[in-house]
């Protein structure tokens, strides 16, 4: 963890953020130390904040947000993100087998779900000009072109998330350590 970002608690947070950390101590039982992080920048966590409920109001369902989620986790090296979405796709009761996937970058065996995964990579690579023959892979597996949109609604969220929690240091909360997760080095 950086030390030149301290770790907020409700009472020591800047004014503006603290209604937040308050609702989200709320819905988790505690406040993850990653939004103690974050509520340095209020104006960070409120962006993160709206982006996410935007994102979770998507045509997507909660398994393809997770797709979604743990593709922009793993692609951008986030260990929190990815340990968190682990834990998340556990408690919806997500195979393993599609969990481990999905923790290693690699394929899935449905292919509805396997070109959600591919197109967010392509969204990501090709910083949304995603060429015409991936867009059309992406709508011939069903997807229609609203999702298309909301698959960039959830990098761009879970951009703002990834990168705050690698720039801040973002340790694991005691929950999420089951969970831990270590990008793959470098080839």
């Amino acid at each position: 963890m950086s030390e030149s970002f301290p770790v907020h608690t409700v009472h020591t947070a800047p004014p503006a953020a603290r209604p937040m950390m308050e609702r989200i101590h709320r819905s988790f039982g505690y406040l993850p130390a990653a939004v103690g992080l974050m509520a340095e920048s209020p104006q960070l966590l409120e962006g993160f904040l709206a982006a996410n409920r935007s994102f979770e109001a998507s045509g997507l369902d909660r398994l393809q947000r997770e797709f979604v989620i743990m593709t922009v986790a793993t692609r951008n090296g986030c260990h929190l993100c990815v340990a968190m979405h682990t834990g998340a796709l556990t408690s919806a009761g997500a195979p393993a087998e599609l969990i481990a996937a999905l923790r290693a970058g690699d394929a899935v065996p449905d292919p509805r779900l396997e070109a959600l995964r591919r197109f967010t990579l392509a969204v990501l690579d090709h910083r949304g000009a995603v060429p015409d023959n991936e867009l059309d892979d992406f709508l011939a597996a069903g997807h229609l072109p609203r999702h298309a949109l909301d698959v960039v609604l959830g990098v761009g969220a879970y951009t703002i998330s990834t990168f705050a929690n690698r720039l801040v240091g973002a340790p694991l909360d005691e929950s999420l350590r089951p969970y831990a997760w270590e990008p793959a080095p470098a080839a």
